[in-house]
């Protein structure tokens, strides 16, 4: 692994993210010697296919979500940017008033009965995903003093073996509270923050109805996507 690859990854400790502190590993890592459990098939699905309406979280509810519909779509690239066809991607996130549906938080913001805010689909042969969903509210964390958490979205990608799996946070572009946030700026370069950043594309967006913004997922190399810790 390259400087440039590891200067793209956040710590694991980093105290300006507070829970970092109570989560980062103390002693040295174990590294599992099992070769037959590193190679584990996956992603498992049980007895519940993926679905094309998984990937629309506008319509798993009787009504329609609050909030501004947008369209998030990208591709998964190994680091020769080639894409990786059948690849689980999921998606979670807070409605448009920044809450989610989780009991524990209890922001006070309203819920939204038509909003579950999870979604899930598979690459295609271009290695392609496409979520319709509405642009997630910032929301107030106790990390700090007057503490809020740019909006975004959770991605966690599953690739052919159990273990290869990445969990990362999309973000938007003009955040004004994007600059502020710990979990960014724990990411060391610069160059890694931006990668986690959308682009407005309008060949995505679909007038009168959803903005499209336009998000690829780089799993190894010098461009790879900076991981969540």
């Amino acid at each position: 692994m390259s400087n440039a690859e590891l200067d793209s990854e956040p710590p694991y400790f980093f105290p300006e993210y507070r829970s970092s502190v109570l989560r980062a590993p103390k002693r040295e890592l174990v590294r599992l010697p099992s070769r037959w459990f590193h190679m584990l098939p996956g992603p498992a699905f049980g007895r519940v296919p993926v679905q094309a309406s998984d990937a629309d979280l506008t319509r798993q509810h009787r009504g329609e979500p609050l909030g501004e519909r947008i369209i998030v779509t990208g591709r998964v690239l190994d680091g020769d940017g080639r894409p990786i066809p059948h690849t689980l991607v999921e998606v979670w996130q807070a409605n448009a008033a920044g809450r989610y549906i989780d009991p524990i938080d209890r922001h006070p913001a309203p819920l939204d009965p038509n909003f579950t805010g999870a979604g899930r689909c598979l690459t295609n042969a271009e290695g392609e995903y496409r979520f319709v969903t509405v642009k997630p509210g910032a929301y107030p964390w106790l990390n700090h003093a007057n503490a809020w958490r740019p909006a975004h979205i959770h991605f966690s990608l599953f690739g052919p073996w159990l273990t290869s799996r990445l969990v990362t946070q999309m973000y938007f572009p003009g955040d004004p509270l994007f600059s502020l946030d710990p979990i960014v700026n724990s990411i060391p370069d610069p160059r890694g923050r931006e990668l986690l950043v959308a682009d407005l594309d309008l060949a995505t967006t679909v007038p009168e109805w959803a903005l499209g913004y336009r998000w690829d997922i780089v799993l190894r190399g010098r461009s790879a996507t900076p991981l969540d810790r």
